[in-house]
């Protein structure tokens, strides 16, 4: 019967491991966690008058290089000059050549979030009057093509390995510590390592490609390279590296020094035990301490390495999220890593050293504290992720979450299951199976002890007239026949063990149930390498809210003819950087009511001495107007009946002091009337 099942569970496997391909080819590029706001000029519009730069705004603090922020006119030529610059808050600009002809540019950006996912896209607007463009203003894909795939599944085979070294070693440590000397678990184990080690590297190289030109001829670009050691994310990557060093002598204590059995006394039933004196069990109790310390310890950096680079690491209260993401993580690592070190144990460990109900019993106790704190901590991320219900439903990052609970629902149910068949699973066949072996070990005692004497009989008919030598030939094959003998009864004593063992319907059923565990935790982890591959449900709706908030605004602007130009400044003085926005509605000709804000970088309000404000009619020879403004608030100034006597394009000077000395002029050209 075993043998008509064993195919039937291979192709369970396989179609499990298809399914997470599937989603993780499903999953495709990293989405944007950083959306575009808002623009200036903005997408689509058509303007009178050159602008000296493009601004854009992005909902959360983007990371730039030189190539991040490209202008480019209507033949593909870049028309924009020198490097990106971060101007308040999440706001960048990027100065652009003078004297740009009329017709219809294309802006290209491409940056890193703060939370590690590569954001790119494109928009168009026009000078003058919009005109034939060669450059394709498709959205550009971030993260993507083979690139992205690879990089996508080498953050899930590195996952897959920390879940099994971190959760393999808690297994042995906590619940079965005489499976630190099974062949099959070791490996188990030291393949986590080898996964999580190699797929470390794996995105080490390819980071560089992934963030930027998505070529794999880049991969080994060692520039790339060095500019990722210099990131948030490439510092993890090789903190990480060094974490798996230690975890290294980890595993060579745990499989090696941890391992060497004890002194063995035979029992009454005829099944031997293994009994420490007092010193090796005390020197055990301490050396099990000293792992445990050692491995939580590591296996909480490695859960840092993520928390500190990813969703955690961003957004709000990121102080309480960071702890709690590594909670999680090791949470999911003890279940589902020791789910699979259980597996092993049921299917592979030796007749003669079988997992005993105990460690199965401490494993479920473990398990259920893994499962509680799991939960607990997977409501916090999901309020912080997702900020309101219906984001489950609307967003993409919700759906995923949906189907993660519906697996992790999933995973608990057969969890109890196994539980009720722990409940009754017992030794009774494995000691049974050491009884029948005891027999048999005396009758293949027995018949050595035959074949010896039947040579010495030999040798004694033989009396005088053998040679020494022959005696001695004819001896050697008897013991040699003999051990052979031996070694054949002890492999039928070990198949009757391993079947009386295997026959018990109780392991075999907690057998059947593990695997299933196992193969809804493989599905579970690709939706998990896929949710953080995902834009926050929360971050998405505030986006979409700013953009439709700004188009709104923008319509409004257009219908009343209100205008806001928004001017970086810098005095040179200390503390002397900031941005001046001149707010004037109905911008027409006659009596207008004009708003100052002036703001620090970071984008809070900013109390500089004095402001003034100049209008300058220069095709007409009328001006500068001066204008000064009322101060009402900190960093908000305000002036009533500002008179613009003609329309036309207008000058707009704002002149602001941050201190006694340190003053400086910024204006911008706006249409009035």
């Amino acid at each position: 019967m075993r043998q008509s099942i064993a195919p039937r569970v291979r192709m369970f496997v396989l179609l499990l491991l298809a399914v997470a391909g599937a989603l993780l080819a499903g999953a495709g590029p990293a989405s944007a966690h950083a959306a575009l706001t808002g623009s200036d000029p903005a997408q689509g519009v058509v303007v009178d008058k050159a602008p000296t730069q493009v601004t854009l705004t992005f909902s959360e603090t983007v990371s730039l290089n030189d190539d991040s922020l490209r202008v480019l006119d209507p033949k593909g030529a870049q028309v924009d000059e020198g490097s990106p610059s971060h101007v308040s808050g999440a706001s960048y600009a990027v100065q652009l050549h003078s004297g740009l002809p009329d017709g219809t540019y294309t802006v290209t950006y491409q940056v890193v979030s703060a939370d590690s996912h590569p954001v790119a896209g494109a928009y168009t607007f026009s000078i003058g009057a919009p005109s034939e463009t060669t450059v394709s203003v498709s959205d550009r894909e971030a993260g993507g093509g083979v690139v992205g795939w690879l990089y996508g599944f080498g953050r899930y085979v590195s996952y897959a390995g920390f879940i099994v070294l971190t959760g393999g070693a808690a297994f042995v440590l906590a619940c079965w510590q005489r499976g630190s000397g099974v062949r099959a678990v070791q490996r188990l184990v030291v393949s986590g390592w080898v996964a999580i080690t190699a797929a470390t590297l794996f995105l080490l190289l390819l980071r560089g490609s992934y963030t930027s030109s998505g070529k794999v001829g880049d991969v080994f670009d060692l520039e790339l390279l060095g500019q990722v050691l210099q990131t948030k994310t490439g510092a993890a990557l090789v903190s990480r590296l060094m974490l798996l060093a230690a975890a290294a002598l980890f595993i060579a204590v745990l499989f090696g020094a941890f391992a060497r059995p004890s002194p063995t006394t035979t029992q009454n039933d005829g099944t031997s035990r293994r009994l420490p004196d007092s010193r090796e069990a005390e020197e055990k109790r301490d050396l099990t301490f000293g792992l445990a310390i050692g491995g939580t310890v590591v296996a909480a950096g490695l859960a840092a390495s993520w928390a500190m680079a990813e969703h955690a690491s961003t957004g709000i209260q990121p102080g309480i999220a960071m702890p709690v993401d590594v909670l999680h993580l090791l949470a999911v690592a003890v279940w589902l890593g020791g789910l699979t070190a259980l597996l092993v144990a049921l299917y592979r460990a030796p007749a003669d050293q079988p997992v005993e109900a105990a460690a199965v019993h401490r494993f479920s106790q473990v398990a259920f504290g893994s499962v509680v704190v799991l939960v607990g901590t997977g409501i916090y991320q999901s309020w912080r992720q997702l900020g309101s219900w219906s984001a489950f439903t609307d967003t993409g990052y919700g759906q995923l979450l949906l189907v993660k609970i519906g697996l992790v629902a999933l995973l608990v149910g057969i969890a109890w299951i196994s539980r009720r068949w722990t409940s009754h699973l017992a030794d009774t066949t494995v000691k049974a199976a050491a009884r029948s072996a005891a027999p048999a070990k005396e009758h293949v005692t027995a018949s050595a002890g035959a074949g010896e004497g039947g040579a010495e009989a030999a040798t004694a008919d033989t009396g005088q007239g053998t040679q020494r030598g022959g005696k001695q030939g004819a001896k050697q094959d008897d013991t040699q026949r003999a051990t052979q003998l031996a070694r054949q009864r002890a492999a039928v004593a070990s198949a009757r063990q391993k079947r009386l063992r295997d026959g018990d319907p109780n392991r075999f059923g907690l057998r059947r149930s593990v695997l299933a565990e196992a193969g809804v935790a493989v599905v579970l982890l690709a939706v998990t390498t896929a949710l953080t591959s995902t834009e926050p449900g929360r971050t998405e709706q505030d986006a979409a809210k700013a953009a439709a908030s700004s188009a709104s605004s923008s319509s409004a602007d257009s219908a009343s003819g209100a205008l806001t130009l928004d001017m970086t400044f810098d005095t040179g003085g200390a503390d002397g950087k900031g941005v001046v926005s001149v707010d004037l509605d109905p911008a027409r000709t006659g009596a207008n009511e004009m708003h100052v804000y002036v703001t620090r970088p970071n984008g809070r309000a900013f109390d500089v001495p004095e402001v003034k404000v100049a209008f300058t009619l220069e095709a007409k020879d009328i001006g500068p107007l001066p204008v000064v403004p009322d101060h009402i608030t900190t960093g908000h100034w305000s002036a009533n009946g500002v008179q613009i006597p003609l329309a036309g394009e207008w000058k707009i000077a704002v002149t602001v002091r941050t201190s006694d000395v340190d003053q400086v002029t910024v204006s911008k050209n706006a249409q009035i009337g």
